[in-house]
């Protein structure tokens, strides 16, 4: 198949680099018209619109929103349902995940000055969160687990689970790892209509203070344009793998880890950085003749395609630069030393170190969250975790001494700004010499 190449040292590098990677997430002027109708519709008619929408879109009537909602003895059934392999699996999942997240959790803090002021930070847990989950044929406890888990452990008092039922399809896995992770409510509702069902809430479904979860374009712009009302996570782009290689690795290895972005879909973004030309040509091979063998070999050869890139670089240091550069969602530092290199990472979703460690297993059982900022957003955001469904409130108490200094200040500078009322509310509280 024919496959990208680049070198660094190439003089139009910069700029073939930059068109391969350029994407905008959720921009598309028709859908986000076709989106913003569906919100004012839903904020406007509730439940009846989100019956209509439910009813065009995935082919299930039903009479009431009521009827959409999952019972949770259908949960309790769909655990028991599956196989036993397959239990294990999502509870050995979910307990290190849930065991991960224990350690972001903080406590609120205070402390008091040497005038006697308290100040702290009052930690909150949300009220109510919402989870996406994408649903039908497709299958993604993990995505149920990844979400609802660090919500838990934040404290959240009730989860709100959506997920789209076509024709009534939905996944026992779906449902078992929702039980699993302890998920209050779940509705088969799904696309724009659900995102805006949680955003204002229906007589029915309850609003929430915060959307998470991934979900298609229609989903993403959804969530875009509701945010300010609620929160949300982040909206993604397509998924994204860069591995930097030394050339240690087995190139089997490395060509089923670029396999495993590009099986997403035909956007998904894989490269490969390293500073040895003969190993990119071993890798290259590998893929060739690993392909054919593919469950989704269409959509990885397309993906690899039209954006996949095997880049030589100058050396690892120059790889590593490259890859800040690109804020990668997943950075795979596939060599013989990568605590030798992590200091240099300045951008990444996550960081999977060493040979043995594959993207998968972060996606599924390793612990850290898989909801990872793409699109080069790992420039200023982090993955979803506990403190995504937290607050902080500022703590302020003055004492009458402390306050006798603190209101000289802020006076001072309250007329500097012209703002009376700010200055006389401070000095109203000054003791009179």
């Amino acid at each position: 198949m024919t496959m990208l190449r680049l070198d660094s040292s190439q003089a139009d590098f910069d700029q073939r680099l930059e068109r391969l990677t350029a994407w905008q997430a959720g921009q598309d002027g028709e859908v986000a018209r076709a989106v913003a109708a569906i919100i004012e519709d839903v904020a406007r008619r509730g439940d009846e619109a989100v019956l209509e929408y439910t009813a065009r879109f995935d082919g299930l009537e039903a009479g009431t929103v009521a009827e959409l909602e999952v019972s949770r003895e259908r949960m309790v059934a769909a655990l028991e349902r599956i196989e036993p392999a397959q239990r294990e699996a999502l509870e050995y999942a979910a307990d290190r995940i849930r065991r991960y997240h224990e350690h972001q959790a903080q406590p609120s803090w205070q402390y008091r000055d040497e005038a006697g002021n308290l100040l702290g930070q009052q930690i909150t847990p949300l009220e109510r969160a919402g989870i996406y989950v994408p649903g039908g044929k497709a299958s993604y406890p993990s995505s149920v687990l990844m979400n609802a888990l660090p919500a838990k452990v934040a404290g959240v008092d009730e989860i709100i689970m959506v997920v789209p039922a076509p024709a009534g399809e939905l996944s026992d896995l779906v449902l078992a790892a929702a039980r699993i992770a302890r998920v209050d409510r779940v509705f088969t509702i799904g696309g724009a209509q659900a995102v805006a069902a949680l955003a204002y809430g229906t007589r029915t479904v309850p609003g929430v203070d915060k959307i998470v979860g991934p979900g298609n374009i229609y989903v993403a712009t959804a969530k875009r344009q509701v945010f300010g009302r609620v929160g949300i996570d982040m909206v993604a782009g397509p998924s994204e793998i860069l591995v930097i290689c030394d050339g240690s690795t087995d190139p089997d290895w490395v060509a089923m880890d670029l396999f495993s972005q590009a099986e997403h879909d035909e956007n998904a973004q894989s490269l490969l950085l390293c500073p040895d030309p003969a190993y990119l040509e071993r890798v290259h091979a590998s893929i060739e003749r690993l392909l054919p063998g593919m469950e989704r070999s269409d959509i990885i050869r397309a993906s690899l395609a039209t954006r996949g890139a095997m880049i030589r670089t100058r050396d690892l240091a120059e790889a590593v630069a490259i890859s800040n550069r690109l804020a990668p969602e997943h950075l795979e530092l596939s060599v013989e030393d990568p605590e030798a290199l992590l200091p240099q990472v300045r951008h990444a979703g996550a960081i999977f170190m060493g040979p043995y460690t594959s993207e998968a297993l972060g996606d599924y059982c390793a612990g850290p969250n898989h909801v990872l900022p793409t699109s080069r957003s790992a420039r200023f955001s982090s993955p979803l975790g506990v403190y995504d469904f937290q607050k902080r409130s500022s703590l302020i108490m003055c004492s009458e001494r402390g306050v006798q200094e603190l209101g000289r200040v802020a006076s001072t500078l309250a007329r500097g700004e012209a703002l009376t009322a700010h200055a006389r509310s401070a000095e109203l509280r000054l003791k009179k010499d």
